[in-house]
């Protein structure tokens, strides 16, 4: 097993991605950076680590694999550590274990559970870590958290397995990564400018949201059903437009209004269907994810060249579903003129 990832992987560059909460990220930092400069330097690995001002964030590791294993086995050592000197101030007597969380693309987790399990099942006896693969994707991702536990010697040694195992089974189709969400800071769309809610005032918010947005309005002119203006108890924003889709998106307390949802309906013709579907549902699986919204195709029908496409959620998920949908076909219009 180790000799097949030293001497036949290490020509080989991996890029695995770790879930972090903010604690274990300054951790992993260290004062001024320098514990994460001592791990680049000493492992030879990449590691990078995604923007700040969320409770999440990703740390990407890039290398030789081992490269990835020295890193890894710094960052659980660090982690070894820091459990250590939490417990010299508490009255616990067991000592926790270190938990690192994986994030691996879906389409790949099957390989890793192996059939009925067998795979890793495998993994848990020989390196006597624990291995959980959680059932349902991150959000607005087509990824899925992995956490392993356990002394830093049986992570280390559950990492070197989990490599060999995407190593040998590459994702299958476009994976959409996921990426943190800023804590509590819902955004609003009106009036075609995306907003973030900050006090009680509504920030302009210059991202790719705003963008986004206004592409799917420009491709799908639509009238949202009643009032689209989320209910704010206790406080009014200065914002009032109904006139375009608002989407409330991110959890905050007290901030649980949504827009209504509605329905809209697509006719496309039955020879590009099988593009906006893509290999065994993966296009339309991330069309979904990414928007939000509900989409049904309906069967074929014996003597029409169409199929119906019918979306359901809220007006912002319907024309990003809408603009996306778009998108596959304009892609797959232009491919063709280009055979």
């Amino acid at each position: 097993m180790d000799s097949k990832v030293s001497e036949g992987g290490l020509n080989v560059t991996l890029t695995i991605r770790l879930l972090m909460h903010g604690k274990e990220v300054g951790s992993i930092i260290g004062k001024k950076g320098e514990t994460v400069k001592k791990m680049r330097e000493e492992s030879g690995a990449r590691i990078n680590i995604s923007e700040g001002n969320c409770p999440e964030r990703i740390v990407t590791i890039t290398g030789p694999t081992d490269a990835i294993f020295k890193a890894f086995a710094m960052i659980a050592y660090k982690f070894e550590e820091d459990i250590t000197n939490s417990m010299s101030n508490s009255t616990a007597t067991s000592k926790p274990p270190v938990t690192l969380r994986l994030v691996v693309p879906a389409s790949q987790c099957g390989s890793l559970i192996g059939k009925g399990g067998s795979k890793i099942k495998e993994i848990r006896e020989s390196t006597g870590a624990q291995v959980q693969v959680a059932g349902d994707m991150l959000p607005n991702s087509t990824e899925r958290a992995v956490t392993i536990s356990g002394t830093p010697d049986a992570i280390i040694q559950c990492v070197k397995q989990i490599c060999v195992v995407m190593l040998e089974s590459p994702p299958k189709g476009a994976t959409i990564p996921y990426r943190p969400k800023p804590a509590s800071t819902p955004v609003i769309f009106a009036g075609g400018q995306a907003y973030t809610i900050q006090g009680q005032y509504a920030i302009p918010h210059p991202d790719q949201l705003t963008k986004l947005h206004q592409l799917a309005m420009q491709q799908t002119p639509f009238t949202p059903l009643g009032q689209t203006t989320p209910a704010f108890p206790g406080e009014k924003l200065p914002l009032h437009s109904s006139e375009e889709a608002q989407n409330l998106m991110g959890q905050s307390s007290g901030l649980d209004a949504s827009p209504p949802a509605s329905t809209h309906e697509l006719t496309i013709p039955n020879d590009l269907i099988g593009c906006i579907i893509g290999r065994q549902g993966t296009k339309i699986n991330e069309i979904r994810q990414m928007s939000g919204a509900q989409i049904k195709i309906a069967n074929a029908t014996e003597g029409s060249s169409e199929r119906q496409i019918t979306i359901t959620g809220t007006p912002a998920n319907i024309s990003l579903a809408q603009y996306l949908i778009n998108a596959r076909l304009t892609s797959e219009v232009t491919g063709m003129g280009a055979l």
